[in-house]
């Protein structure tokens, strides 16, 4: 789901399962605390922070809850668009 010009995505939608927190903290004023994420790609190296995903997130804004985050445009992502019938609403 895009939000500010970043994807919040949830891990059943990703084709990877090596995003990994690194401990780093960071702090928004309206969405709260976060922790970055790296990506270890199989390959062997790893993206540095990448992508966040919100520790302790706003309670107003449930669409980023459990979800990571990732810049809408970044040169190590490649997005996939579906053009089929939209997924049904699982809170």
């Amino acid at each position: 789901m895009p939000f500010e010009g970043n994807f919040y995505i949830r891990r059943k939608f990703l084709r990877t399962d090596g995003f990994k927190v690194n401990f780093m903290p960071g702090l928004c004023f309206y969405k709260f605390l976060y922790v970055w994420l790296d990506l270890l790609l199989a390959t062997g190296p790893r993206v540095r922070n990448l992508g966040w995903m919100y520790w302790l997130p706003n309670p107003l804004f449930p669409f980023i809850w459990f979800r990571i985050g990732l810049p809408q445009s970044h040169p190590e992502l490649e997005v996939e668009y579906s053009t089929g019938p939209p997924a049904p609403f699982m809170p």
